[in-house]
């Protein structure tokens, strides 16, 4: 079954697509101090290799604006400030970056928001408007008591009628809570409001696997009905994980599929290969690649064909016996010793050529299909629908 993807708006950042039929991108953002550049161009640099498609960094104070241009000449994929409270750096990072983030729960005054808004116009980047949980505005708080889903979809809804109120509409939005449930009922009510791209994340998610976790029900969910356009899984780990894991979020979904996809059995008593070990082993060595391929590595030679039929290449392992096969056929044995080096030197060759053949990635969009209806209408609409706050529905 196909996911239907969520008719919005497109933007474009540097040289990417966000929304329309693009596919969904993987971002990040740099834990290093953005002061320190060369530490900040090393960590981007880990980012690409990953696949790392946009980069954000925090700009605190004019120090960090300093080092913008040094950090962007080094990129390859485009560049994201992210801005709080001092709305000035905004105004400075504009005319370097691919685009700029904006919480409207801190940036201050609305002129303030629109010097920013003439800047990000003269040198034709968009905003985020990154609304979060952690800052909403007063007025949002005494309302509902509390960072609910309705404050959330509220404050960002107010802040994209302000912008295109006066012409702005070069933007995309999110809408970050740290509890799974409310940022998927932020969203939901968004994206029944207003056609505009959705960056989307679980802020705050926790270390890397309690992160990963939470990110992948939260994220999933939001992807499976077709809201998203954007992602950033949010750990409190190296944000090359960041990257890792936003990739399997939309493999498991067939939205991207980007590199190598390890098919690996849950082993039990019968396994007598490390197949734990090869497994990891595996996808440490051929995170190079980037031509989607399914390999896998099972421990028992009875069953490891049929286990592992699906798969493009895979080998097994038993009393003694190695096999590799290809699309379920056995190719041939293998030495036990040997299986691990056989497979990376297949594999590389296997990607070598479907590369030659122009496959390469193959970046589903997700657009169309027969799966679920999207749920904002299709056709013309205004970019923000009526001006209430509806009324979620039953999970």
């Amino acid at each position: 079954m196909h996911i239907t993807r969520r008719k919005t708006r497109q933007i474009q950042v540097g040289t990417v697509k966000i929304g329309g039929d693009a596919p969904v991108s993987v971002q990040s953002m740099c834990s290093t101090d953005t002061r320190d550049a060369n530490a900040t161009i090393e960590e981007i640099r880990r980012l690409e290799e990953v696949g790392c498609e946009l980069i954000r960094v925090a700009v605190p104070d004019e120090e960090a604006t300093a080092a913008l241009p040094k950090i962007k000449a080094a990129m390859t994929v485009p560049l994201i400030a992210d801005i709080h409270f001092d709305h000035r750096l905004a105004l400075k990072a504009a005319q370097i970056v691919d685009c700029v983030r904006i919480n409207p729960g801190n940036i201050g005054a609305w002129w303030k928001v629109e010097e920013v808004i003439k800047a990000v116009n003269d040198h034709g980047i968009p905003i985020r408007v990154g609304v979060n949980g952690g800052s909403l505005e007063r007025h949002l708080l005494e309302k509902y008591g509390w960072p609910s889903p309705e404050a959330l979809a509220e404050s960002a809804l107010n802040a994209v009628r302000s912008l295109e109120d006066v012409g702005f509409t070069n933007m995309k939005v999110s809408l970050k809570a740290s509890d799974v449930h409310h940022a998927i009922d932020a969203y939901y009510l968004f994206a029944m409001q207003s056609n505009y791209p959705l960056h989307i994340g679980i802020t705050e998610a926790g270390t890397a696997m309690t992160g990963a976790v939470k990110s992948a029900m939260g994220l999933g969910y939001l992807l499976s009905q077709g809201i998203g356009d954007t992602l950033r899984v949010s750990l409190a780990a190296d944000p090359v994980e960041e990257v890792k894991v936003g990739y399997e979020i939309l493999k498991s979904l067939e939205l991207r599929h980007r590199g190598i996809n390890v098919i690996a059995c849950p082993t039990c008593g019968r396994v007598e290969i490390d197949v734990v070990r090869m497994a990891n082993e595996l996808e440490k060595k051929l995170g190079h690649i980037k031509t989607p391929l399914n390999v896998s590595v099972l421990g028992c030679v009875v069953n490891g064909i049929g286990e592992g039929k699906e798969a493009d290449i895979g080998i097994a392992g038993g009393e003694g016996k190695g096999i590799l096969f290809k699309k379920g056929k056995l190719v041939r044995k293998v030495p036990m010793e040997e299986l691990m080096d056989t497979l990376i030197v297949e594999v590389e060759q296997l990607a070598k050529e479907k590369e030659a053949e122009g496959n390469g990635e193959l970046a589903a969009s997700g657009a169309g299909g027969d799966g679920w209806e999207p749920l904002i209408p299709q056709g013309d609409q205004p970019s923000t629908l009526g001006k209430e706050i509806p009324v979620l529905p039953h999970r």
